[in-house]
């Protein structure tokens, strides 16, 4: 326990308790709300303030955006916010002009959730859950800016959230300038002709809906038929992060099927080579780039043409050179082009095995277009699972040597990957040779083996791949490859596509557009209607903020969780009067449907380090000079952004990719200077819990377990202990509210702190924490006389040798490691320092306290201003200047040099720091033991390592 037994609190009344903490944190923090002591100055605007601090270099400092929970924090959320809190300090009294703040992400599907369950409005869950978290969050004396906080559901931030959609909706990408534009740009080179309209005729000639149809070919944003995860027994349709490996919902564990609909999507694929480029400017952890890279998946290869019917179908392969061995092809089911080429009938000589047991390739396609949309993407394309698929009784032609290839459709070819077709080469693709086995298909060897198994596919186990080896078998009556390389195979058959037609050099990527829809309420309108024609019009800016309008049913439509052919039924589409409307867009009065689809939880989190900049300007996304000024480019920061950004690595290829993706797209249209958001990334590592099962596996209460006769007992019963993740389902959460009363919030901020590096995770021990607590126990009994309560340090500069020493090692120390956030090896040099004054005995000199004070100020705040107001100052520890250590005594005057003679360990030599290798060598060679252990044998060789080693080998 903290608190002392009464015996104790009567000897020492003004002892560091739990008490004294409470009453010490309570009192400061409302000091700092009443100064604004963490109130960081614009150049310009409402928010500006002290051009002395103005002209302080910046430091711009963020979390991740919180979720306003219901049920509320455990000691695992904080970590990266105390994290940042200290390193912002740091700056602060180094000198910068901080910019530290917290808003929260609050749209999203848990409010909504229990909006549906208990008829509350997700609005009012949701701010009393801010006002909860807030409270928390302030106990820990966080240092933010709190002039600059605000949520997303409010309808003067989503205001603008929906007015940088529209800036993406009216902006289309300009390949040759390789930037997005005004999409007024494009109208006017389809107006003069500079651009032709497909088809020939003019612009002038196309209708309205031929007008937008063609536009939304180029928009940014755009609605089209998608394929997506349809979900009827949660009546929504649910991203990829949603769905189960087995094809279900997260939520519910409902089945999840592929289906067209009408969503709105973002496209994110048009800055696929700048997403991927731009990377290598960012401080980011390399596993974090690596994962961008692999999601946008750049590779390079060919379009390939397949004639079918007097049309085409077309193919993305990365291996060209192996046309040769192309002897089917494969289709998603979900291919546009299937139902167009499936015949009605069975070709004559069809094998069995290709007909799936079926009369026709309709019902063929049908059946197996059905059986492929009950199961996942990542289900579909499991190495592991046994290949399926049907014939669609179509056959295509191999381009290189006229031979007629059958086209099949399975479920390991996806729609959203290329262009939904793969022309197959089984002899070199694992997949392939799998299916072409299945379906007893033909294996050709176009690319010779390098392993000894020969070139006849009858005899091998497996395909042989290989991206350096010779081409074989792989000549026509127009082309031939034989004997060339691959990478020479490559150049040859993509000129040769080039040249006669059937296809061309291209690149490709992974990455998909961004589906932006949902089919649920609580998220930000779009702020789009559509005419009598179906065209969509954007609102101008003046009708924004489109506000989210009362509604009685806050949940989608749900529907039988089997029937695939079903359609969403969203909350808003049953507001008839807010769908419904009268508006004059510039052309006279008109009815109008609104879009009743919300955005995703993505969008507001996409930009909130901007609103930070400027929270309260209504004329404006940001102020140009602020944005510029804490956000533009910079030497090392040739992109711009935040400078320290913390969070979970779990959002590397969502929020972090969508967020980079809006900020070039508002950099390219001129209304910000960053290119990118985040300039330097680090990923905070988690605290982890004991996790308690029965018998059942059900999770028992922690904090009521037993441990004794080497296991762990519950109510009389032995369960099982895992390491794992903190969480109120888990019953072993333990809350920061708990760990302020029993100890105080600086003893919580230390112990998170040194729990150990701060991007691993680490094991939380509520037992351990009172080290923390005696830590602060003893830096107040180093200042303050625990039974008069006055401070005991002197004014002299009488300081020994020692003590020095060990201050400015410690000012040195801790300082390099709050800069490197190294925060558990910073509170080790200050425990080190704090009891060698300890055992130094004595009152403290000033010169010793008030620095030490200043070092634990960053990490422990609450307690460093209220010893800096005993020290006598008027002024807040937070913008006092970090101390600077005096490199005279930070340079050892001795350290040890170890002696080893075959290895082991014979002296050790106290020498000078910069004692040359010749020096050191002769003073090992003499001292008497050494020469002992040698006992008169000859010195074949020696080894110095000024300062430290010198290692002897004997003859």
């Amino acid at each position: 326990m903290s608190e002392t037994n009464p015996a104790a609190a009567e000897a020492a009344p003004h002892r560091y308790t739990a008490a004294l903490a409470a009453e010490i944190e309570a009192r400061w923090q409302d000091f700092w709300d009443a100064e604004g002591t963490y109130a960081a100055p614009n150049p310009k605007g409402d928010l500006a303030g002290d051009p002395e601090v103005v002209a302080r270099p910046k430091k711009f400092i963020m979390d991740m955006f919180p979720y306003p929970s219901g049920a509320g924090l455990h000691v695992g959320h904080p970590l990266g916010y105390i994290a940042t809190d200290v390193y912002a300090r740091f700056q602060r009294m180094t000198g910068h002009n901080v910019l530290h703040t917290l808003g929260f992400d609050a749209f999203g599907l848990p409010a909504e959730q229990y909006a549906v369950q208990t008829g509350t409005h997700p609005r009012v869950s949701t701010e009393a859950n801010i006002k909860n978290m807030q409270v928390q969050l302030r106990r820990l004396g966080l240092g933010h800016d709190k002039r600059r906080s605000f949520a997303t559901i409010d309808p003067d931030y989503y205001k603008w959230t929906q007015w940088i959609f529209l800036q993406i909706f009216n902006s289309w990408y300009d390949q040759d300038a390789q930037k997005a534009r005004p999409i007024s740009e494009l109208v006017a080179q389809f107006e003069s002709g500079e651009r032709p309209v497909p088809g020939g005729r003019s612009w002038s000639e196309l209708s309205s809906v031929e007008r937008a149809d063609l536009l939304s070919e180029y928009r940014l944003a755009y609605a089209s038929d998608a394929p997506v995860n349809w979900c009827p027994g949660l009546g929504t349709v649910l991203a990829n992060e949603e769905v189960t490996a087995d094809g279900r919902s997260e939520r519910g564990n409902f089945p999840v099927f592929k289906a067209k609909l009408r969503q709105w999507n973002m496209r994110i694929t048009a800055y696929a080579d700048r997403l991927l480029d731009d990377l290598g400017a960012l401080d980011w952890p390399e596993a974090i780039k690596l994962q961008q890279r692999n999601w946008i998946g750049r590779s390079e290869g060919a379009r390939v043409d397949f004639p079918i019917d007097g049309e085409k179908i077309t193919v993305f392969t990365t291996r060209p050179d192996t046309l040769f061995g192309a002897t089917y092809m494969v289709l998603a089911p979900e291919h546009p082009l299937v139902e167009k080429f499936t015949p009605d009938a069975w070709p004559e000589g069809t094998h069995e095995v290709w007909t799936g047991g079926h009369a026709t390739p309709a019902e063929a396609v049908a059946a197996y277009r059905a059986q492929a949309a009950s199961k996942s993407d990542v289900e579909r394309q499991a190495e592991a699972k046994d290949k399926t698929g049907v014939f669609t009784g179509a056959y295509a032609t191999n381009p290189v040597n006229g031979q007629r290839v059958p086209v099949f459709i399975a479920d390991y070819v996806l729609m959203g990957y290329g262009t939904g077709a793969i022309m197959a080469v089984p002899g070199h693709d694992t997949r392939d040779f799998a299916f072409a086995r299945a379906f007893e298909l033909p294996i050709v060897c176009v690319v010779e083996p390098t392993d000894g198994r020969g070139t006849d596919p009858a005899t091998w186990d497996d395909a042989f791949v290989s991206h350096d080896a010779k081409i074989v078998n792989s000549s026509g009556e127009h082309v031939s490859l034989d004997g060339l390389n691959v990478t020479e195979a490559k150049a040859r058959i993509t000129e040769w596509l080039e040249r006669e037609g059937h296809g061309e050099g291209t690149v490709n990527f992974r990455l998909r557009d961004w589906l932006f829809s949902r089919q649920r309420y609580w998220g930000e309108p779009f702020p789009i209607v559509y005419d009598e024609d179906g065209v969509a019009h954007a609102l101008p800016e003046s009708m924004l903020p489109l506000e989210l309008p009362e509604v009685d049913d806050y949940s989608p439509r749900t529907f039988d969780p089997d029937d695939a052919d079903t359609q969403p039924e969203t909350p808003l589409s049953r507001n008839e009067d807010w769908v419904n409307v009268t508006l004059d867009l510039g052309d006279g009065p008109k009815k109008y449907r609104r879009e009743t689809n919300t955005m995703p939880n993505w969008a507001g989190s996409c930009w909130y380090e901007l609103r930070y900049l400027d929270p309260h300007n209504s004329e404006k996304l940001v102020d140009p000079e602020i944005e510029r000024y804490w956000m533009g480019p910079r030497e090392g920061m040739p992109h711009g952004g935040v400078d320290l950004y913390v969070g979970g690595a779990e959002h590397a290829v969502l929020h972090l990719l969508y967020a980079r993706f809006w900020s070039k797209v508002l950099y390219d249209l001129g209304h910000i200077s960053s290119a990118e958001p985040f300039h330097k990334l680090f990923n905070q590592g988690m605290i982890q819990a004991y996790v308690y099962r029965d018998s059942r596996g059900i999770a028992v209460p922690a904090a009521e377990v037993e441990e004794r006769d080497g296991g762990y007992w519950y109510q009389g019963e032995r369960v099982t202990r895992l390491l794992g993740k903190m969480g109120k389902s888990l019953k072993n959460a333990v809350t920061p509210d708990e760990i302020c009363a029993e100890y105080g919030a600086d003893t919580l901020r230390l112990y998170e702190m040194a729990m150990g590096p701060l991007d691993v995770s680490r094991p939380w021990d509520t037992r351990a924490v009172v080290g923390q607590f005696r830590l602060l126990q003893r830096l107040w009994r180093n200042i303050v006389d625990e039974a008069t309560g006055e401070v005991t340090v002197v004014d002299t500069d009488d300081v020994d040798e020692d003590t020095l020493r060990a201050l400015h090692k410690a000012i040195d120390g801790v300082r390099g490691d709050l800069e490197g956030m190294r925060f558990n090896t910073a509170i080790a040099k200050v425990t080190e320092l704090n009891n060698h004054l300890t055992k130094r005995g004595g009152p403290l000199p000033r010169s010793v306290a008030e620095p030490l004070v200043l070092l634990v100020a960053p990490l422990a705040p609450h307690i460093a201003e209220e010893l800096w107001r005993k020290l006598g100052h008027t002024d807040s520890v937070v913008h006092q200047d970090f101390p600077v250590a005096d490199p005279a005594y930070v340079v050892d005057e001795t350290v040890t040099c170890v002696v080893q003679i075959k290895g082991k360990v014979k002296a050790r030599l106290e020498v000078s720091p910069g004692i040359s290798e010749d020096e050191l060598e002769k003073t090992a060679l003499a001292d008497e033991r050494v020469v002992a252990a040698l006992d008169g044998a000859g010195i074949r060789k020696v080894i110095v390592r000024a300062p430290k080693l010198v290692n002897i080998v004997p003859a």
